[in-house]
């Protein structure tokens, strides 16, 4: 089930320059970069409350990330809504006729399972959903 809204993620070709707008010129506190060898980008965390602001780069020109940047140039790239069933949200989805873009999740950055809506079965937004790893009993 989706549980809420996970992130808001910026495209960029020049990721210490948006870093360096996000964290001194806005003011917002960085809590880390990561590289995400599955999407072929490097992504830096920006939290606020209830949410973060994702940067997302390509990784050595390659990826999703670098042929939208190229398409459309940098902005708005996605949202993100955190679920506690991933498979059971693709499934019930999927019943409903959405699209995505891979077949099964992957590995997301923080240890995520993450799977994309293919925009063009939700009215022009790219949807991610992604599942936090849980907690050991």
């Amino acid at each position: 089930m989706i549980t809420g809204l996970d992130h808001i993620a910026i495209a960029t070709d020049d990721l210490q320059a948006a870093i360096k707008r996000f964290l001194e010129d806005f003011g917002i506190p960085l809590a880390g970069t990561e590289v995400v060898p599955t999407e072929s980008t490097s992504t830096a965390f920006f939290p606020l409350p209830g949410t973060r602001i994702e940067l997302v780069a390509p990784l050595d020109g390659q990826g999703p990330i670098a042929a939208s940047v190229a398409k459309r140039g940098p902005g708005l790239h996605h949202i993100c809504f955190s679920t506690d069933d991933i498979e059971g949200d693709i499934e019930r989805l999927r019943a409903k006729g959405y699209r995505f873009t891979s077949d099964a999740p992957k590995p997301g950055a923080h240890g995520t399972r993450v799977i994309f809506l293919h925009p063009k079965s939700t009215g022009g937004v790219l949807i991610e959903l992604a599942q936090h790893p849980t907690e050991p009993a």
